[in-house]
């Protein structure tokens, strides 16, 4: 279950064990290209900490507001991973609006399935000649 007898952790390391980075060398290089902030505040990666403190973490384009609810040393389960952290309601609907327009975006562009087939290319170039 979730650990609460340590009162401060670092900072990479918590965010490895909620479970937002599969290793904790990504997160320091979110923590280090500034995607991640501590109380407002551009923090290294040996910040320390606490219960209580607010995160504000922007990962895959997408915003995290987050209140650390608990420390846990060691990398858990996902579902006692949320457990460490609550997140902000305002932000949660954000994202998902993001990600839905993001998704629409995505269905709207033409995708091509690939390269011409040999008459498709034999096609393509009878219409350039009689183009031309």
């Amino acid at each position: 279950m979730v650990e609460t007898t340590a009162s401060q952790m670092r900072l990479d390391k918590w965010l490895w064990a909620a479970r937002f980075f599969k290793t904790r060398a990504l997160a320091q290089k979110h923590i280090e290209l500034g995607r991640v902030l501590v109380n407002g505040d551009r923090v290294k990666n040996s910040k320390q900490v606490q219960v209580g403190d607010m995160l504000d973490l922007t990962l895959n384009s997408l915003p995290f507001k987050l209140t650390i609810q608990a420390l846990n040393h060691q990398r858990r389960p996902a579902p006692e991973a949320r457990l460490l952290y609550q997140e902000d309601q305002a932000t949660l609907q954000r994202r998902e609006e993001l990600s839905a327009l993001n998704q629409a975006a995505h269905h709207s562009q033409a995708h091509t399935d690939g390269r011409p087939t040999k008459k498709n290319r034999r096609d393509i170039e009878k219409l350039k000649k009689n183009w031309a």
